[in-house]
């Protein structure tokens, strides 16, 4: 039977006869440290006398239970650390202790105190180095056995070379972690700190950037692991933008912020995010803003399972609110949101469970924004004192198709939620609305902005009409009027939501291309949906009724830009006319039904600061309540008659700037309905 086999025959043992093993293993440790011991004080070969025999006998029945309390046995010898080592010098100098205090008190002549002192240092020695040498035995026997079926032992077919951006702490934890790894095997480091070049870490040799290429050609490396969680993400940026020309895969560990306690795991290794490419840092958040609407208040959310109301749950759970309401009429979308709120868990599926417990104040509620009893019950029977509103229809070409449903979600469903808010004593009310309401050219654009429009002419109705009136119904508990607060928050484009862009390209490149852009200049602004939501929430605290808040989005991203840096740092090369042999095409598809080239956020020149940073507040023309409520009336007849011809109409008419780069086909497809009339396809014009 060979070593090989003899150790993988071991490593598959149960853990209790592991450490079985490991407690014989001690006790001939301890065995030994004795006699070396008394051997070195002595100067010769001992043999025991009578009388010191049971000393030798009881020293492993003394040390053992004082292994076992410091957790010796706990640990997995491949993966043996510092804190380890650092328990078995604990649990070692305790066994000594009470050796020479058993040696003391029993009187046993023949010992001399220097073999106490001895004693110790070779026990530490023998049961501390026998597990080192073990870590190296195992981790090295257990790696080349399972590369054993390879023609050669580096370029074998189970193993990545990788070098490693950054020699800090992250850096070597992750070489550590590689090195016991069936997938990577890390040969170098790449670091810009001139005094760590051509120095040796953990037998890995220290690169220059400058270095690279050749190091790429020379060593065969195929990933390059950015191991640097602590610095900023325009620093990030800096060096993604560096590595694009180079023919590698380039990865990244988290921030620090995401890392679980510094502890750096192979599987904390994930692709270069989109939030890295566009080399945004976010504003840290005023504590008072987020507070002000939520902590301790009941707060509810409309579209709890979207990508935007997902997010604002997961930010609103963290702010202490006495019971967060999750309104959704998607089944499983609720279930999804509810099953992580109550778990503690993240979007990856990680939970973690806080105090032993789960969370109570979370409550899922399934329902529709049109129904607007059912509204007023769930308000009524939690005393909701802030709603933001992210139920919406918002995939542009999907509401092109299906233009009346957008009309009773986004429009009506808005004015019922608004109305039910108004009449329960809502103190606010915040809408996310969206870039494409200003200036509309799609039917989602125009009824997202349709949506504002009836905010601001109930704000402003509820400011100008005298108590008594239609809209000032609400009266405060000591007989004074006052009014809920409505506003809204537009903002561009969240990365990674349903319907992004970069989820589209990493499962286009995933299958080996192509990579559909609409149009070569297409651009566009993002912002990370963590962020999104924090900022919403601020935006909301600062509403006064009728504001209309606009997100600094940052820089415009060119999407033809952004899929060839999707593509390079994936590890391929864009083929093109200049590269006819590359990997990934770049397939250019035209613009979609209502879709701009480039969105804006305005739609006049008057807007002013606020005391955050990244928000502003745009003053806009409003329509009075009476020409809403005129247009309200018309939209709800047009959705329950299902009237799709005369959608559009009614959009241009109610919708000042609405300009549809898009119109109704000259022959319709016909579908039978309740009433027999045609279903109506908006195609390109």
């Amino acid at each position: 039977m060979s070593i090989q086999v003899i150790t993988r025959w071991f490593a598959n043992l149960s853990r209790v006869y592991k450490r079985g093993v490991m407690a014989v293993a001690d006790a001939m440790m301890l065995f030994i440290a004795l006699w070396s011991a008394f051997s070195m004080r002595f100067g010769e070969l001992y043999l025991p006398n009578q009388g010191v025999e049971w000393l030798f006998v009881g020293a492993p029945f003394l040390a053992i239970p004082v292994f076992i309390r410091f957790g010796l046995y706990r640990a997995i010898v491949r993966y043996i650390g510092f804190h380890a080592l650092w328990a078995v010098l604990q649990a070692v100098t305790l066994y000594a202790l009470l050796w020479a205090l058993l040696v003391l008190l029993s009187g046993v002549p023949g010992v001399p105190r220097t073999v106490t002192v001895m004693n110790w240092v070779m026990a530490i020695l023998l049961v501390g180095g026998s597990r080192m040498v073990a870590r190296w035995w195992f981790a090295g026997m257990l790696t080349s056995t399972s590369t054993s079926t390879s023609t050669s032992t580096d370029d074998v077919r189970g193993r990545i070379k990788v070098a490693i951006y950054g020699a800090g702490s992250a850096g070597v934890q992750l070489a550590t972690a590689l090195s016991y790894s069936r997938e990577f095997r890390p040969v170098a480091f790449i670091d810009d700190d001139s005094d760590l070049h051509n120095r040796n870490i953990n037998a890995l040799r220290v690169y220059p950037f400058t270095h690279l290429g050749r190091l790429i050609a020379d060593r065969e490396v195929d990933e390059l692991l950015l191991a640097m969680p602590s610095c900023s993400r325009s620093r990030r940026h800096e060096i993604i933008t560096l590595l694009e020309p180079y023919p590698v895969h380039v990865r990244t560990l988290p921030g620090v912020a995401e890392m679980a306690q510094g502890r750096v795991k192979v599987e904390d290794i994930r692709e270069v995010t989109i939030e890295d490419l566009l080399g945004r840092d976010a504003v840290a958040p005023h504590t008072e803003l987020l507070h002000a609407n939520v902590k301790g208040k009941a707060v509810m959310v409309t579209g709890a399972g979207g990508s935007i109301g997902s997010e604002l749950c997961r930010q609103l759970v963290k702010l202490e609110p006495a019971a967060l309401i999750l309104f959704e009429q998607n089944e499983y979308a609720l279930y999804t949101i509810e099953k992580e709120l109550l778990g503690h868990a993240d979007r990856d599926g990680v939970f973690e469970i806080t105090e032993g417990k789960p969370r109570s104040n979370v409550v899922p509620i399934l329902g529709t924004v049109l129904d607007s009893e059912r509204l007023t019950q769930v308000v009524n029977s939690y005393g909701i004192q802030t709603i933001y509103h992210a139920a919406a229809y918002k995939h542009v070409p999907m509401v092109e198709r299906n233009p009346v449903e957008a009309i009773k979600n986004n429009i009506i469903g808005t004015w019922r939620s608004a109305t039910v808010a108004k009449k329960c004593d809502v103190e606010t009310f915040v809408l996310i609305s969206t870039d494409k309401a200003v200036r509309p050219t799609n039917s989602m654009g125009a009824t997202k902005r349709f949506a504002e429009l009836v905010l601001q002419g109930l704000a402003k109705g509820l400011r100008q009409s005298p108590p008594g009136t239609q809209l000032q119904e609400n009266r405060a508990g000591d007989g004074s009027s006052h009014y809920t607060r409505f506003c809204m928050v537009r903002f561009g484009n969240v990365l990674d939501s349903s319907g992004s862009v970069v989820p589209l390209f990493r499962e286009q490149i995933g299958r080996g291309g192509p990579v559909t852009v609409t149009d070569s200049k297409i651009i566009r602004y993002f912002m990370t949906i963590p962020e999104a939501a924090q900022l919403v929430i601020q935006a909301g605290a600062m509403g006064q009724g009728g504001d209309v808040f606009v997100l600094d989005m940052g820089e415009p991203v060119k999407i033809l830009d952004l899929a060839r840096k999707m593509i390079r740092l994936s590890g391929f090369e864009v083929k093109d006319d200049d590269h006819p042999k590359g990997d990934i095409e770049i397939r250019f598809t035209g613009l979609r039904p209502g879709e701009k080239l480039y969105e804006e956020l305005l739609i006049g020149d008057n807007v002013k600061p606020t005391e955050h940073p990244l928000i502003m507040r745009a003053e806009e023309e409003v329509l009075l309540w009476e020409e809403v409520q005129g247009f309200l009336d018309e939209f709800d007849a047009v959705g329950k008659a299902h009237d799709q011809e005369k959608v559009r109409s009614l959009l241009l008419d109610a919708v000042s700037g609405f300009r549809p780069q898009c119109g109704i086909e000259d022959e319709l497809y016909k579908q039978n309905s309740g009433h027999g009339r045609a279903n109506v396809h908006v195609l390109n014009l």
